[in-house]
């Protein structure tokens, strides 16, 4: 395929969906990564399509109305001291003995590699964290089953519900987005998930790094009122704690030691 047929290519398929991550395209167009990253250097220095970090979104795709919603893989290397950070301090609210949920997406997965070895019952839906736990943990792990979505690493059965009998003390969740609606996505998956977990357990946990603050994805999956406390690394704003002390959310700000950062 030449250089104009992939880059309409590109261009045809984001009228359907406004990102395509570098692997998407790699997957659909059958070429290497190399190849699709210098079609969209093209496409962007065109001014045709905008590139993002981890692809390429749609010109009308814009960031102050949406976010990009990046696949586990892409984002999992995205503010990885924040999130280390985050995951590290949200364990310390991990009760021994007790049954927990852990959402989906990178943050979520550096707070399950922190309670592995845990005396805790984790319930996880998501395909990248029950493969961890179960090469490197020793908690008990209760894996949702289903088909794979591969965007967000999360397995799901359409039609398959929560048993009526089943609850737990703690949700740790993350967010694509945080503002005055609450817990902010833009993968209707991914809301429905938040939504059915928050009924069956009794504290929430949002683990979301300061720059989701700034993020507006489409959708409230949960709002402010059912957040019990919300785990953040150091950058978080005044104005945006503030917003959360007036929801009545505890906040536990974690002290981040960047990679490359002088003794």
């Amino acid at each position: 395929m030449s250089e104009g047929s992939r880059q309409r290519v590109i261009l045809d398929l984001l009228l359907e969906e406004p990102f395509l991550s570098v692997n998407d395209l790699v997957a659909r167009i059958g070429v290497s990564p190399a190849t699709v990253r210098r079609d969209i250097d093209k496409l962007d220095e065109l001014g045709r399509a905008r590139k993002v970090y981890g692809g390429v979104a749609s010109m009308d795709f814009g960031r102050e109305n949406a976010s990009v919603a990046l696949p586990f893989s892409d984002n999992r290397d995205i503010a990885v001291d924040e999130k280390r950070a985050i995951g590290l301090a949200a364990a310390e609210l991990v009760r021994d003995g007790s049954i927990i949920v852990v959402h989906g997406g990178s943050t979520c997965f550096h707070f399950g590699a922190q309670i592995a070895n845990r005396n805790v019952r984790v319930l996880t839906h998501s395909m990248p964290l029950a493969s961890y736990l179960s090469e490197n943990g020793t908690c008990q792990l209760t894996v949702g089953g289903g088909d794979l979505h591969r965007e967000p690493g999360i397995l799901y059965t359409p039609g398959a519900e929560m048993p009526a009998s089943f609850y737990a003390s703690q949700f740790f969740v993350g967010a694509l987005g945080v503002d005055a609606r609450g817990i902010l996505e833009s993968h209707p998956l991914l809301v429905k998930f938040v939504r059915d977990f928050a009924a069956v357990v009794n504290e929430v946990v949002l683990l979301v790094d300061s720059r989701k603050f700034h993020e507006r994805p489409p959708t409230s999956a949960l709002p402010l009122s059912r957040i019990a406390r919300v785990v953040t690394d150091d950058g978080l704003e005044d104005a945006h704690a503030k917003m959360l002390e007036d929801s009545g959310i505890a906040i536990t700000v974690a002290s981040v030691a960047r990679e490359g950062a002088a003794a």
